[in-house]
């Protein structure tokens, strides 16, 4: 695929080298218009938005564009060695990724067991966005590990009408590489649902339905969505990665390039499609190394992000791992967290301490949260937890009315149900302290 990416590059420098020489015409004209000293500012800025605009160049004189005689459904291999560096990642090191943290990832067991060297990759171009029945996937990008590589081919269907010729040679495809589970982006939702109703349409067995699914899109949110604007994949492989991909054509305009390459037969409008579609398996597989080293012993000393902790602190409390989740909690407050994470993490942990019954470590963290300045409803809720406990387990009544009255006035016009919690508590506690009055 050189020959595709030596062609944005060519197109991204020609656009550049225009949008310079019209620049330079501008300085160049307002220089020699700056000699003229007998001319005052006004007329100086005059003859300026006088210059002519640049007629726009005369289309080349071309032969007319006559399409190559292509195959309906073509095949492109891009094998790529296990030493390429992909952004900061080398592709080796997704083989490196063991089978418990694939489990943690997918929350399926079944990936125990397993590596990414039998895992199938799959990302699909369709004729549409939205899914639905009529919606085909005319480019079919599948990346695996193979023979010290790792590989990402692409079927694509160069007519509709040869849809069932495609879907019979994945599924010979499939069937003869043997993989063991399946990694897709969204691919849950949209990816392998669409590919299924395709083949079933066709009247094919569709067998990639019965092996584990890592759909990373759901972790992803989980590791990043308090870190980054984004978590669209491509936002993700320059954030994560740092991988230097081109958005050359946005995924809204997939669709129509290739609608238009099927009236036209010009194949200069899908380069660009296989390009983006090889772009995506393989920052696939680079958020995925990344987002799996921060659960990894050996790599996690290096680690110096407290928000990547605090990801995996989800993930784990997601899979219901809670001794796993406040692990990385701990360590993401020790690392330094912004004063809203900071509270979010320690009312999850104070959460661990209470189920267990470890009040004192409970009531320690509430205490240090109700003293942060961030306004947030962990903060009123570490109020109303102190409260709680002062109440029915000290039975302190004044010190817990106090608590809640801090909570009532920190809850006005901002949380309603916090307000209308501490209105309540306020005047139980009030009937408390007074009823043990009267018992004196």
């Amino acid at each position: 695929m050189a020959d595709i990416k030596d062609k944005l590059e060519r197109l991204k420098k020609e656009r550049e080298a225009r949008s310079r020489s019209k620049s330079q015409l501008v300085k160049d004209t307002w220089k020699e218009i700056q000699k003229a000293e007998d001319l005052s500012v006004k007329d100086k800025l005059e003859n300026l938005i006088s210059l002519p605009r640049q007629e726009k160049p005369s289309e080349p004189k071309t032969p007319p564009f006559e399409p190559l005689e292509r195959e309906p459904l073509q095949f492109f291999e891009n094998p790529y060695s296990l030493d390429f560096k992909y952004g900061k990642v080398t592709i080796s090191s997704g083989l490196e990724i063991k089978g418990d943290i694939l489990t943690c990832l997918s929350k399926e067991s079944a990936f125990e067991n397993l590596d990414l060297s039998t895992a199938l990759f799959i990302d699909l171009e369709t004729t549409g966005l939205s899914g639905g029945a009529g919606v085909v996937a005319f480019l079919v990008g599948l990346g695996f590990y193979r023979d010290d590589k790792f590989h990402v081919d692409q079927f694509f269907l160069g007519e509709l009408a040869d849809e069932e010729r495609m879907i019979q040679e994945l599924g010979q495809f499939f069937s003869q590489m043997n993989f063991q589970s399946v990694v897709t982006y969204n691919g849950k939702c949209f990816d392998i649902p669409l590919l299924e109703t395709r083949f079933i349409l066709h009247k094919q067995p569709f067998i990639l339905s019965e092996l584990p699914h890592l759909d990373f899109l759901f972790p992803a949110r989980s590791l990043w969505k308090h870190k980054y604007e984004s978590c669209r994949l491509s936002h993700l492989a320059h954030e994560v990665v740092e991988a230097g991909r081109s958005e050359d054509i946005p995924s809204a305009e997939i669709p129509w390039r290739y609608f238009q390459y099927l009236n036209t037969g010009n194949f200069e409008l899908i380069e660009p499609i296989l390009y983006h579609n090889q772009e995506d398996i393989l920052s696939l597989l680079g958020v995925i190394i990344v987002g799996s080293f921060i659960f990894s012993d050996e790599k996690e000393e290096k680690l110096t992000n407290a928000m990547d902790l605090y990801g995996a602190g989800r993930v784990m409390e997601n899979i219901g791992e809670a001794e796993k989740s406040v692990h990385f909690f701990k360590r993401a407050l020790k690392r330094g967290l912004s004063d809203e994470l900071s509270l979010a993490a320690k009312k999850k942990i104070s959460y661990h301490f209470k189920k267990n019954k470890e009040w004192k470590s409970a009531v320690s963290l509430w205490k240090e949260m109700t003293s942060s300045d961030t306004q947030s409803k962990d903060l009123l809720l570490s109020f109303k937890e102190l409260a709680m406990y002062l109440e029915h387990k000290e039975k302190k009544y004044e010190e817990a009315r106090k608590i809640a009255e801090e909570g009532y006035v920190l809850s006005i016009d901002f949380s309603s149900y916090y307000e209308k919690d501490f209105t309540h508590r306020r005047e139980r506690l009030k009937r408390k302290i007074q009823g043990q009055k009267e018992k004196k």
